[in-house]
């Protein structure tokens, strides 16, 4: 997304996402569902016999036929266990902030008194929802530390948002509701101080339109970042550099996240607002993800994009490395104790400084 030279930032990643609950009212064709089974269709089967085709729910989960999940996800409930989850996550790897995923994050009945227990724990806290509850919860979340949302825009009317739906669930109207609650959503994210973001994957050409109305519509009060569709990566490239040539759009920073897949580029309007483009560094652990049947272009689209944690529904928190190698994801003990955990603080650490060096930039301590 590099259109010429700009000021880099090196950021260290420090950032450990949390799967907290499975459920959501959304059924879109492309979830991931953090790798996990969709719980409520799996319920009966046996690790082994999960599918991540759409049942009674009608959501998908489309790395499942062959990452080698092998547990149901389980809600996290605060309380002494998660806490001691997130201190052996912290003191196995550098962990400053906890994002929350699910499912739907906000349909959590409990989520408050999360986002508390982690803040009074030292971390920042954010989440990734795509707004169809956030007007009933955000206010509390404020209040209890809640420091950010980054926002999932998949349409700006119903009908755009009932394209990606599975075919049960492609009404048009039911569409119709969930926009409006994102827009309530924002407005009370935005009311109670939350930062807000909007992430909108931009796949080809034809969706040029729909990004510029999206950032018309959201881009004054909340950060739009475009994203690619790693599907369509080339026409995606493509799209997301004729937007913001149509926008006049000046890139003002780089920012690269080391030790994970993530980067950005920061660009300037000329009414002055901030626009971010997101791409995905070909990032790979040196050694879990060497000899790894999925470590090339076509399957591992993602890279490495850092630790994951979920409560094994019946069983223990686990920590993950990858949503394509669910089979990866271990209990925490054994985490905490393990090669793996030491490869990727290694790996955040030669990463940091190789690419300060690469950028001459200052060396970025370590607070490890």
């Amino acid at each position: 997304m590099l259109l010429h030279k700009v000021p880099v930032e090196i950021r260290s990643d420090d950032t450990g996402r949390v799967k907290i609950n499975d459920e959501c009212g959304l059924a879109c064709v492309f979830c991931h569902n953090e790798g996990t089974p969709v719980t409520a269709d799996n319920r009966d089967a046996e690790p082994g016999q999960y599918t991540g085709t759409p049942g009674k729910t009608g959501r998908v989960s489309i790395y499942l036929a062959d990452n080698g999940a092998g547990f149901l996800a389980a809600r996290i409930e605060p309380g002494p266990e998660f806490a001691l989850a997130l201190a052996g996550l912290r003191g196995s790897i550098r962990t400053r902030e906890i994002h929350f995923t699910g499912g739907e994050p906000t349909l959590h009945p409990r989520l408050p008194a999360l986002v508390r227990q982690v803040r009074d724990m030292g971390f920042t806290v954010g989440l990734t929802s795509n707004g169809e509850n956030g007007a009933a919860v955000l206010e509390e979340c404020a209040t209890a530390g809640l420091d950010r949302v980054n926002l999932s825009v998949f349409g700006t009317d119903g009908a755009e948002l009932a394209s990606v739906q599975a075919p049960r669930f492609r009404s048009t109207t039911l569409a119709e509701k969930k926009i409006a609650a994102l827009a309530q959503t924002i407005e009370t994210g935005l009311r109670s101080g939350i930062k807000v973001s909007a992430n909108l994957v931009v796949s080809d050409s034809t969706q040029i339109p729909r990004a510029l109305r999206i950032i018309e519509q959201y881009g004054r009060d909340v950060t739009v970042r475009l994203l690619l569709n790693l599907e369509t990566e080339k026409p995606s490239r493509q799209a997301i550099l004729d937007t913001l040539a149509a926008l006049d759009a000046v890139p003002v920073r780089h920012i690269i996240t080391a030790g994970t897949s993530d980067e950005r580029t920061r660009y300037r309007l000329p009414d002055g607002r901030t626009l971010y483009a997101k791409n995905i560094r070909p990032v790979r652990l040196p050694d879990t993800c060497a000899a790894c049947k999925f470590n090339n272009p076509r399957d591992c689209q993602e890279g490495y994009y850092g630790v994951r944690m979920y409560r094994a529904k019946g069983g223990p928190y686990m920590i993950g490395v990858c949503i394509r190698r669910m089979d990866f994801c271990v209990p925490i003990g054994e985490f905490v104790m393990s090669q793996r955990a030491r490869e990727v603080q290694a790996f955040r650490d030669d990463e940091t400084a190789r690419l300060a060096a690469l950028h001459a930039l200052p060396a970025i301590p370590s607070s490890r």
